[in-house]
């Protein structure tokens, strides 16, 4: 059957469109991606603003008229951190399936961890043994271990790309000061977590989805998107400790410009190696590699396992 995925997330919301049936894998047939924002469309008050509450209304209309189109039998729409976080996000919720019929469940941070670890452990599978997931989003950073399908430990921190660049380095290029401040915050984060998984032994295997990590991985050498899933694909700790002082003399157009780097993410891709070099350096990870599926291939896996259980 043919399954979509509706991802209202923190920075984009995407319809990801996939042929898949229990006990195979989802083969993508389409996708479509809207570029939202929708962290840095809140107000004072934490509010999604009407204007982007009119907004997210008009993408997902415009998402399930693509659905529509690519002969989607099954819609599957969720929400992350954005919505999850915003005050009014019961209202958020209310209009949008008032207005469109989509109901969108609201994912925990939690949820998201074990879901893009469910991805990560079928690309990967037994073999890799102990995993430890790593995911930067727009708005969260998840962590999961474990050596089974479900984690061991699963945690959400607010530390996405998204919402750091928003509060934490508002110039351009930042100022430096800013820079060491945010540092000190994501580490002093991440630190408070470690425990938690150092109780159950060193991974395996480390990965990383998103496309934070992807682009910072690309930056580091990694082969380009356009040479297909299959490609193995690293991001080593002491290449991306070398890129993180270039990233922050950079304005965000000097960071457009650089190879793999889309110009809708280069305002944030300075957090996100904040982010990621701390957890590295926080976690002992000395290298990671890149994992192609994520929460979207999580909540289709997941959907699919409930399907062949009926």
């Amino acid at each position: 059957m043919r399954l979509g995925v509706l991802d209202v997330g923190s920075n984009t919301v995407h319809l990801l469109v996939v042929d898949a049936h229990p006990g195979a894998r989802p083969l993508p047939a389409h996708s479509h991606k809207v570029e939202l924002r929708l962290a840095q469309l809140l107000d004072e008050a934490g509010a999604v603003s009407p204007e982007g509450v009119d907004r997210l209304i008009a993408v997902v209309k415009e998402a399930l008229q693509a659905a529509e189109d690519k002969g989607v039998e099954d819609l599957l729409p969720f929400a992350t951190s954005a919505v999850r976080e915003a005050s009014n996000a019961d209202d958020v919720l209310a209009r949008v399936h008032t207005e469109t019929g989509v109901e969108l469940q609201v994912l925990s941070g939690a949820e998201e961890a074990r879901l893009t670890f469910l991805a990560a452990r079928r690309w990967f599978g037994w073999s890799a043994g102990k995993l430890l997931v790593l995911d930067i989003g727009g708005g969260s950073l998840e962590i999961a271990y474990g050596i089974d399908e479900e984690p061991d430990a699963a945690v959400s921190l607010p530390l996405g790309a998204g919402r750091l660049t928003a509060g934490w380095l508002p110039g351009d290029p930042p100022d430096p000061e800013a820079i060491r401040a945010l540092r000190r915050h994501v580490r002093a984060q991440i630190a408070r977590t470690v425990g938690e998984f150092a109780r159950f032994g060193a991974p395996d295997h480390v990965v990383a989805t998103s496309k934070t990590f992807k682009q910072l991985a690309r930056l580091a050498g990694a082969a380009r998107s356009a040479e297909g899933l299959y490609v193995q694909r690293e991001l080593k700790r002491e290449s991306l400790e070398a890129w993180v002082p270039q990233l922050a003399g950079m304005t965000e157009a000097q960071r457009s410009e650089l190879p793999g780097v889309s110009e809708g993410r280069a305002g944030q891709l300075l957090a996100g190696a904040l982010v990621a070099e701390g957890a590295m350096d926080l976690f002992g990870v000395e290298k990671l590699e890149i994992c192609p599926w994520a929460l979207r291939e999580g909540v289709i896996l997941r959907r699919l396992d409930h399907m062949g259980s009926v």
